[in-house]
């Protein structure tokens, strides 16, 4: 039987430290937090945290997440997905709730309410979502 994602492993966390790189998929039952390099998929049953100095090039798929360093490609997100004010995030998001500090960089589109989207649709993306290109929040 599998446990709501809210109980998973409360209080743990994997870390993957400033300096790691790592290529390939990564997959967690519970909270993952990166302060290092992920070029590949990171799937997490818990939160994804990109610590500053974190960088991730490749899918996100989640239930909630903080941003903090760099992400450049899809992120999936269940409920919330928190960009603070380092954050840069180049690449299409869906989620239930967005939430973006001053400073926050987001290109790409957004896609919100319906939780994770299994294979994301373009025409469905260009008619519910508006496109949201180079913009950066003021301080």
């Amino acid at each position: 039987m599998n446990k709501p994602a809210e109980s998973v492993s409360p209080g743990k966390i994997n870390s993957i430290m400033e300096g790691t790189s790592i290529e390939g998929e990564i997959r967690s039952d519970s909270n993952i937090r990166i302060d290092g390099r992920v070029k590949g998929t990171v799937h997490a049953k818990g939160r994804v945290i990109v610590g500053q100095t974190g960088v991730i090039e490749g899918e996100v798929v989640c239930h909630g997440s903080d941003i903090e360093g760099t992400v450049i490609g899809k992120v999936n997100c269940q409920d919330l997905l928190s960009l603070k004010a380092t954050a840069k995030l180049q690449g299409d998001i869906n989620t239930k709730k967005l939430a973006i500090e001053p400073g926050a960089v987001f290109t790409g589109n957004c896609s919100m309410g319906g939780g994770i989207v299994k294979e994301m649709d373009p025409m469905r993306l260009r008619t519910e979502s508006a496109p949201v290109e180079n913009k950066q929040v003021a301080r």
